[in-house]
């Protein structure tokens, strides 16, 4: 992975982030570390990562969408603060897998939680540039920029899951399945981005 500078830009300060966005900052102030060897086999060994985290994040999402009516809004939050858990040591995982855990920084997790389901969100932190994906060095300002653009995405599909809670079991099964869908495509992306060649910014950008 190569690194090439980029002169910073300057932007206005933006709003304090929802408390979506504010959990999504929570989860990205650190990239987990990760036990899986590199693999000659890195496609394959990532599809099985991923087919166990995709289960695990589903019985997750299952078991906190249960509680009915008032009550089950209330875990709306945590239970995707523990999808994102899992997806986010997944990513991580994945990143090892293709020999690029050292590598791996906060943006590329972010670009991979969340691309499927906030791609507006995401669009500052990675290009493609022919066969090269050029990934940007966030500064907090772009980092909070991109957060509260996430959160006012995701703020309507926990609209989505809140009006589940009010018939829970089916409701629950459906979060699980949601939560499993999710997390593949998590992986999806992962798995696109790690195969090919990674470049990062060495400066800081405000986006």
């Amino acid at each position: 992975m190569t690194t090439r500078a980029r002169k910073a830009t300057r932007t206005p300060p933006d709003t304090d982030p929802s408390p979506i966005g504010q959990a999504i900052l929570s989860l990205i102030g650190k990239v987990p570390s990760s036990r899986e060897p590199k693999s000659r086999k890195p496609a394959e060994d990532a599809r099985r990562k991923a087919n166990a985290a995709a289960a695990k994040a589903a019985l997750a999402a299952r078991a906190l969408a249960l509680p009915p009516g008032v009550v089950g809004w209330l875990t709306i939050l945590p239970e995707m603060m523990g999808v994102w858990k899992i997806q986010k040591q997944l990513v991580a995982d994945i990143a090892a897998i293709y020999g690029k855990q050292d590598s791996l920084t906060p943006e590329q997790v972010v670009y991979c939680l969340f691309q499927h389901t906030a791609a507006q969100g995401v669009r500052d932190l990675v290009v493609r540039v022919g066969e090269r994906t050029l990934v940007r060095k966030a500064s907090p300002l772009l980092i909070r920029n991109i957060t509260r653009r996430i959160g006012a995405k995701l703020a309507q599909k926990a609209a989505g899951k809140g009006a589940a809670r009010w018939v829970p079991v089916i409701g629950a099964v459906g979060m699980g399945a949601y939560a499993y869908i999710d997390t593949a495509q998590v992986a999806a992306t992962a798995i696109d981005l790690f195969e090919g060649v990674i470049e990062v910014e060495a400066v800081e950008v405000d986006g």
